[in-house]
């Protein structure tokens, strides 16, 4: 009997498909950390943006697979007929993200959002068209966009085994809620590095006070790039001794960035690039290996697919109006990228690769001396 306990109890933990779990950790908020001046929302999280729902399967299979899913779902009804204003600014195109031209031509998405490894990329677009054309409404779709961003988690993943299915994606988009969202080795973050340690999913937020509109800008971010990291404006990459052409360190960054501010497609691809701006302050360098891309999208305006009405009629946040938004995305950005840091945790391979997880009391320590820890 015991026998066959174990044999049961090692199946589920190194064969059992997909487990979803938080990471036991403080997030850097909670050491004192702070970065810029503008307030969080109550989560601190992209689901702080009323409606948004994020899903996370997360693949680990002995000591080879170690990757997954993160969807996110700006509203909870129907995306395709019920599309969202939405852009992409492209920061470094080295990479693989599935329908881009067409949110550049006509600046809406009309499905859930969807990251995974790079040679999940096909599997999971065409996962996301079975989930949009099965739903009410659609049976006369014989068109749309499948939108699916990538990074490269080879090292730590047996990549072209490609263990992403169908189900995986279709469970992560069905499963996404509303509250906390899991951060680290999770999701699409399940095998990523970054500045060298151990990568992952993280999110942040900003709530605008309601003399500048009280709007909320949330980001998720997939962390799996190099540069010199950079804490509270502290170069803790260059303190810690591992940083790019120090070691080689390379990659690429995920980055979605969701709003309730009524901008049209025009004003999110200028919010877009200043969630890129975010990157940078991290120590980010968009190396020539690097697919950064950020997909911004607001939940304000809802675009029908079919009107009776020739005309598209909305409220949009004027020009003047919009710095408080950027500002938001620049510090939300920033933060979650930190945070995917301090959440993840140490991973190793079945061929003795290793990476290790970002050594939090040191750099506290470090921030400490700084003076960067309130």
């Amino acid at each position: 009997m015991k026998t066959a306990f174990r044999v049961l109890l090692t199946a589920l933990l190194f064969t059992g498909c997909y487990t979803m779990h938080a990471q036991s950790t403080k997030r850097p908020r909670d050491y004192g950390i702070r970065f810029g001046v503008m307030p969080t929302g109550s989560l601190n999280a992209i689901t702080d943006v009323p409606g948004v729902r994020v899903g996370q399967v997360t693949l680990q299979e002995g000591q080879r697979v170690r990757t997954g899913v993160t969807a996110i779902l700006p509203h909870g009804g129907n995306l395709f007929q019920e599309k969202c204003p939405a852009a992409i600014y492209i920061g470094n195109g080295f990479g693989k993200l599935a329908g881009y031209t067409q949110v550049e031509e006509l600046g809406t998405l009309e499905t859930p959002i969807v990251l995974t490894n790079t040679l999940g990329v096909p599997t999971a677009a065409d996962a996301v068209i079975d989930y949009t054309l099965a739903q009410p409404g659609n049976e006369q779709v014989r068109s749309l966009n499948p939108v699916v961003g990538e990074t490269n988690d080879g090292g730590l993943n047996d990549i072209r085994s490609r263990p992403v299915t169908k189900q995986h994606v279709l469970d992560a988009i069905k499963q996404a809620k509303t509250g906390a969202v899991d951060e680290g080795n999770v999701g699409a973050g399940t095998g990523t590095v970054c500045f060298g340690f151990k990568g992952g999913i993280g999110t942040a937020s900003r709530k605008l006070p309601v003399s500048l509109g009280g709007y909320t800008v949330g980001v998720l971010v997939q962390t799996n790039f190099g540069g010199v990291l950079q804490i509270a404006g502290v170069p803790v990459g260059v303190e810690l001794g591992k940083f790019s052409f120090k070691e080689k360190l390379d990659g690429s960054c995920m980055m979605v960035v969701l709003t309730d501010a009524p901008l049209d497609a025009r004003n999110l691809k200028r919010l877009a690039k200043r969630a890129f701006m975010g990157l940078a302050r991290t120590g980010g360098i968009a190396s020539n290996g690097s697919g950064d891309y950020v997909i911004a999208v607001s939940t304000a305006n809802r675009i029908p697919n079919a009107s009776k009405s020739t005309f598209d009629e909305v409220k949009l946040l004027r020009n003047d109006e919009t710095s408080p938004c950027f500002m938001a995305a620049i510090e939300a950005t920033e933060e979650a990228i930190i945070n995917s840091l301090f959440a993840a945790r140490s991973m190793t391979t079945s061929n003795g690769y290793q990476v290790e997880q970002l050594p939090v009391e040191k750099v506290v320590d470090l921030l400490k001396k700084a003076g960067q820890v309130k």
